[in-house]
């Protein structure tokens, strides 16, 4: 009996864990597309080049450019590399306000993720489209 309420649980949190790793993903996966949308609105080419452009482009407010960086990181395309990079400074506050200035620590999120390509969630909603 106690060996079966302990699979029983096993198994239940497995199933949560899951259920949780998808729901978390499929967020993920369509913040990042709201974002493109976004910025494929103000630039042509395909969602990687728009969040770039948008990265860059200093008459935007700073929100909308952290979105950006973020996004290009769920994204992990090696193409924003050059981007990412030419904006971090390599020091992370310990604070920041997302509305006032680039964001250095979602910067090194993003360098790290389009460098390592370690990126679980993606699996469930990244294509080669991006």
């Amino acid at each position: 009996m106690r060996f079966m309420k302990l699979k029983l649980l096993v198994i239940v949190s497995i199933c949560l864990i899951v259920i949780g790793w998808v729901g978390l993903s499929t967020w993920i996966g369509y913040q990042v597309h709201a974002v493109c949308i976004t910025a494929t609105k103000h630039y042509s080419g395909d969602c990687t080049d728009a969040l770039m452009k948008v990265v860059d482009e200093e008459s935007f407010e700073y929100r909308f450019r952290n979105d950006a960086v973020w996004a290009l990181g769920q994204l992990g395309n090696r193409r924003s590399l050059p981007t990412l990079q030419r904006y971090f400074t390599g020091v992370v506050p310990p604070k920041e306000n997302y509305d006032q200035a680039l964001s250095q620590y979602e910067l090194r999120k993003a360098i790290t993720l389009v460098t390592k390509g370690q990126n679980l969630t993606a699996l469930w909603w990244r294509t080669d489209k991006n």
